[in-house]
């Protein structure tokens, strides 16, 4: 009787160890942090946090806009300090943003524009690093997505194209003399 009870305690602590074993040295995917949207979040940036960070380009990649959401938790206004690219072609620009507030850089809806970078090259589909900073910390470098405006909710933050002016010559036109009327 005694053997049957310590058979079958044994055959139920297999099981419970057979079945739930694999929880013991696999992570949890819950635990584990994303970016769960097209762009990247931005780690220690410094006193203002990054969300969302991405470049919407044009289909040659010879301009860009960066979109994101900027928030300030502090109680003094902030500056965001980009550099884009690496090497000889960095692009550098800034965002402002109050105390107590987000900056939602492409919120059409507010219309709110994205940041224009000028003199960005990146072809969509890659990524570009940027160094991101702001108030006294180090800041971070992250490599930020680049895509293009084929998806319906990224056309209307594609970079458009600057309207060229060309000049036509005017060709001399045959307008009739005037007669004398009777």
């Amino acid at each position: 009787m005694k053997t049957r009870l310590f058979a079958s305690l044994a055959v139920g602590a297999a099981v419970v160890l057979g079945t739930t074993g694999c929880n013991l040295i696999a992570p949890q995917a819950t635990t584990i942090e994303y970016s769960a949207s097209d762009g990247v979040n931005v780690p220690e940036s410094g006193p203002l946090q990054v969300r969302n960070a991405l470049i919407v380009a044009d289909e040659e990649g010879t301009a860009g806009n960066f979109v994101a959401a900027i928030v300030n938790d502090t109680n003094q206004s902030q500056t965001l300090r980009l550099e884009v690219g690496e090497g000889g072609s960095t692009v550098r620009a800034s965002v402002n943003v109050p105390a107590s507030s987000t900056v939602s850089l492409g919120d059409l809806t507010n219309k709110v524009k994205p940041l224009a970078l000028e003199g960005f090259e990146g072809a969509p589909g890659s990524t570009v690093p940027v160094y991101f900073q702001s108030g006294d910390a180090e800041g971070a470098l992250v490599q930020v997505p680049v895509l293009d405006g084929a998806l319906e909710y990224l056309a209307p933050l594609a970079p458009t194209p600057t309207p060229t002016s060309t000049l036509i010559p005017a060709t001399p036109s045959a307008t009739p003399s005037p007669t004398p009327s009777s």
